[in-house]
């Protein structure tokens, strides 16, 4: 150091350095030799005690650095004004107001912290300054503050990627922990709404202060452990979330079967948490944050960046540059850029301070002329080659980037896939930010707490020592689905049956042991009755951790309560006493037709005759006559259809055609009809006394239902009356109630779920019927409280139980095999007699046949006769010269004597020739085979028609075998 060439080394470097720390001061403060440029002031309020605001102050000298030496940019100059707001609300303020009041600044970046920013934001909405803050809450809406831009994302645009984590891995309940501040409370609502569109439930929220000691930090973290969930979502401060870490793996909460998710703040932190805490107690945590792609301009940068954080701050750890700081360089080379559009001209040079007296620091600010030129041209803006990706703020916000999910590994993290708002989780991205196509939907290898590389299932049974409390109905009945007792000395309550057995095989195929205790609940029917529904309520008042029995599946009580897939179908029928063989009844011929189809077919049949009548009455002698006669003749001709015995022709082709259909009516009624007596007769069957609930409330009688099942509200909405109801508990109760009937005491039904009804089926075969209709109904489930992430779980073990031979051994074991019994298979039972429904249509088509040809025939009468209608009598002259003219024969004497001259001639012929002659009959002419020779005499040939053939003549025989030789 005595050598003069070292000396005047030494004088020199500290004089280059004080003339570099003079320069860089002017340039600070605003002072330059370049006088000609136009200066811009904008102020800067960090926290310089944090490492985040260290960070972003260097950012933005180098932002500011990079814009001044453009030499094409000179004509303006930008000059900061930095002030520290040492972690203080008020600081913050005051800051914010020296900047506006004295600097006159014409936009502002920060504060960093949300809570100081609140009220900033305020102050530049009043005198239209842009307020360009890295703050991250939610809760400060750029819509509400028009001067507001926020240079970073809000934490509310990470949850959707947190919320895809969650469902990635099938996780149903997870836990908040969050920092008891507006940092942390703001992110809430947006994480709730997220993870609730994922049908995952948020079961707790942890609240930890700032100042939280670590006993205070121990204590919530046992109580978190004494929960089933165990994913675990932080959203706390870097300082914190150490402590926090530290705390967990003291109790053993850092193990195998726990999942943890740290936010994106405390993900792009990790470097200011110190390593040893990172290595030994946050391995496997998950973490998201904004992706920032690698370039050559972002090396570089960090490069410079680390070097003039060593020159600023060389009292302090070396911290490395995160997001925040690139989006403090990127928000300050998006502000340069807004000074350069709004130009020179717009931005006065210097300004008359204000001479008003008594004026307050507030009263004192005045609008900008800048500011709002400034906003316009912020408010959308894009930087493509930003340092952070694309940085493209619209409307003031900063535009969601992609998210990078993270794995922390040994002393730092490693990459495992990625998030975008489009495409959902992937695990790699293109150069584009697109993602690939192929195999790419799921994340990369992740290890979780406790080194293990199976994913946590997300919940455990608490480890407080508590077991599972499990409701079991008693009901002192139905033992075969459910018996409940309880050991006299040891107080241990045992349940068995079909129900506890299943449950049991269902938790024995867990993959994990579930240790519970039966809890008995009385079920009654006293006036303060306890049902099935009471005992389901009490997994929502907590008193039970599930239900297991014979529990039907409801809807109104899915409301309350999850229940597993059904282990057991059911549905609701209704059983009633068998009817005495009906074969012995000397009226059993009626009870094929129901009473209504007797009366239908009889109307029928004289609407069929009458018709006939109408149609024939003019132009056939045999009905005419008397009207004692026409009337019999009408009843006797229809009802002789039934057997095909009538005799009398028709000659109208209008009653052909009626009879041809009312024919083919009567065979299907009388082959029906000759079917079902027969199946009466001869087949022994087991008839139901009623075969339709709606009988019972017709005659008042009274219905049997199971005590406490919810099969009474059944019948209330079905319009039964609560005092015709009556409960039982027992097998032996409903069959006693069934034999006794409701005039004795009993009930004419027992209505209640199908296996109940099997199961009394079964023990009394030949006694009781199962009649329908069936109602359907979910079956029998095992309750768990609303959002149990067991259910799943139980499900498809339950699935497993079912499809398996463990099933058919239980059902063997509690039930049997079930007695054959006629009729008993389930099916509804259904009336033996025929009804009206069935025929509707043969009537339809025979009462539109019969309507159609009567129509016709009056249409044609009325034009035969339409010389009456135009006539000028009166309505009731024209009736009766109407029923004049159809009570008339109708005149066919021309026809009829020329055919009878002719036969009778033809006859006597014969008769002469056949005396003479024998060979005389092959002069027989051809054209007439229906030649009939009377055996009266003066009596003329029958007309065609329908009817039976009279025995013939000896004489007639043999004129018409020789014809038929011939």
């Amino acid at each position: 150091m005595h050598n003069p060439r070292c000396k005047f080394l030494v004088l020199f470097i500290q004089l280059v350095s004080i003339i570099s720390f003079c320069n860089y001061s002017r340039q600070i403060r605003g002072e330059d030799n370049n006088t000609s440029a136009v200066k811009v002031d904008v102020g800067i309020i960090l926290d310089l005690e944090t490492d985040v605001g260290r960070v972003m102050h260097i950012s933005i000298l180098l932002a500011l650095e990079d814009y001044h030496a453009n030499a094409s940019r000179g004509a303006i100059r930008i000059v900061p004004h930095l002030r520290d707001s040492k972690k203080d609300d008020v600081e913050a303020a005051s800051a914010a107001i020296y900047l506006l009041k004295h600097v006159e600044a014409q936009a502002i970046f920060g504060p960093q912290m949300s809570t100081q920013t609140d009220f900033v934001i305020d102050l530049g909405n009043r005198v239209k300054v842009p307020i360009i803050s890295p703050a991250t809450s939610p809760s400060l809406s750029v819509k509400e503050n028009p001067y507001f831009i926020r240079g970073a994302l809000p934490s509310s645009s990470q949850t959707k990627a947190i919320a895809e984590i969650v469902k990635n891995y099938y996780w149903r309940e997870v836990v908040v922990i969050y920092e008891d501040s507006p940092f942390g409370t703001g992110i809430l609502p947006y994480l709730t709404d997220a993870l609730l569109g994922i049908s995952t439930l948020v079961s707790y929220r942890s609240a930890i202060s700032p100042s939280a000691n670590d006993d205070q930090i121990f204590r919530e973290l046992y109580k978190l452990n004494t929960m089933q969930t165990r994913v675990f979502i932080v959203h706390l401060q870097p300082a914190l979330a150490s402590r926090l870490f530290l705390k967990a793996k003291e109790s053993g909460m850092m193990s195998h079967g726990y999942a943890w998710i740290i936010t994106d703040v405390l993900t792009s932190l990790l470097d200011s948490i110190d390593p040893l805490v990172i290595e030994s107690s946050m391995q496997g945590v998950l973490g998201v944050k904004p992706y920032v792609p690698r370039s050559n301009e972002l090396r570089s940068f960090t490069k410079r960046w680390r070097k003039r954080f060593r020159q600023e701050y060389p009292d302090t750890d070396q911290v490395e540059l995160n997001v925040f700081g690139l989006w403090a360089y990127d928000s300050i080379t998006a502000l340069t850029e807004a000074v350069e559009e709004v130009g020179t001209t717009a931005i006065p040079k210097s300004k008359e301070p204000d001479t008003r007296e008594n004026l307050t620091d507030l009263d004192a600010l005045e609008t900008s002329e800048v500011g709002s030129l400034l906003l316009e041209s912020m408010k959308n803006t894009e930087l493509k080659t930003g340092l952070s990706g694309e940085f493209h703020i619209i409307d003031g916000e900063l535009q969601p980037y992609p998210y990078e999910i993270v794995n922390i590994i040994g002393k730092g993290e490693r990459r495992v896939g990625f998030w975008t708002e489009k495409d959902g989780i992937s695990h790699k991205l293109k150069m584009n930010g697109k993602p690939a196509k192929a195999n790419n939907k799921q994340l990369g290898v992740i290890i979780w707490p406790g080194e293990s590389t199976i994913v946590p299932r997300g919940w455990e049974i608490p480890t407080s020592g508590k077991r599972l409390r499990v409701g079991v109905p008693v009901k002192g009945g139905m033992e075969q689905f459910i018996k409940v007792e309880r050991d006299p000395k040891t107080q241990a309550v045992t349940a068995t049956g079909f129900g506890p057995d299943v449950f049991e095989e269902v938790i024995r195929s867990l993959p994990y042991a579930v240790p519970y205790d039966f809890i008995p609940f009385q079920i009654t029917h006293r006036p303060t009755s306890q049902d099935y529904d009471d005992l389901v309520h009490r997994i929502t008042s907590k008193e039970y951790d599930a239900v297991v029995g014979d529990v039907t599946i409801l809807a109104s009580r899915s409301e309350d309560v999850d229940f597993t897939l059904p282990f057991s179908e059911s549905s609701i029928s209704a059983v009633v006493p068998v009817k005495n063989d009906d074969r012995k009844n000397a009226w059993i011929f009626l009870k094929p037709l129901k009473k209504e189809l007797w009366i239908t077919t009889g109307a029928f049949f004289v609407y069929i005759g009458f018709v006939v009548w109408v149609l024939e009455h003019r132009v056939n002698k045999e009905f005419r006559g008397p009207k004692r006669k026409q009337v019999g003749m009408i009843f006797w001709f229809s009802f002789s259809t039934l057997v095909f015995a009538h005799r009398e022709r028709v000659t109208s082709n209008l009653s052909r055609f009626v009879l041809i259909v009312w024919v083919f009516v009567v065979l299907v009624l009388t082959s029906s009809y000759t079917a079902s007596l027969t199946s009466m007769l001869t087949l022994q069957q087991l008839q139901p006394t009623i075969t339709d609930l709606n009988d019972l409330i017709k005659t008042g009688e009274y219905v049997g239902y199971q005590e406490g099942s919810f099969v009474k509200d059944v019948l209330k909405r079905m319009n039964f009356d609560s005092s015709k109801l009556r409960s039982y508990r027992t097998l032996e109760e409903y069959s006693d109630a069934l034999s006794r009937g409701s005039i004795n005491g009993g009930v004419g039904a027992i209505v209640d779920e199908m296996p109940y009804l099997r199961l009394l089926l079964n023990k009394y075969c030949r006694k009781y019927i199962m009649v329908g209709p069936m109602y359907k109904a979910a079956g029998f489930g095992f309750a768990f409280p609303k959002g149990s992430p067991l259910v799943p779980d139980v499900s498809r073990a339950v699935l497993k139980v079912v499809e398996g031979e463990v099933m058919n051994n239980i059902m063997q074991k509690w039930f049997g095999n079930e007695t054959h019994c006629p009729a008993q298979d389930g099916m509804a039972v259904t009336s033996d007699s025929l009804t009206v429904d069935s025929f509707k249509g043969l009537f339809l088509i025979a009462g539109v046949s019969a309507g159609s040809a009567l129509l016709l025939f009056f249409l044609i009468f009325l034009y035969h006769h339409r010389e009456i209608l135009a006539s000028d009598d009166s309505i009731r002259q024209k009736l009766f010269a109407i029923a004049k003219a159809f009570d008339e024969e109708k005149d066919n004497s021309n026809s009829t004597s020329e055919k009878t001259e002719t036969n009778e001639s033809q006859a006597a012929t014969l008769f002469a020739e056949t005396e003479a002659s024998p060979e005389v009959l092959s002069n027989l002419p051809l054209q007439s085979p229906e030649i009939r020779i009377s055996d009266g005499l003066g009596a003329s040939p029958e007309p065609e028609g329908f009817s039976t053939t009279e025995p013939g003549t000896p004489v007639q025989e043999t004129i018409i075998g020789t014809i038929e030789e011939r």
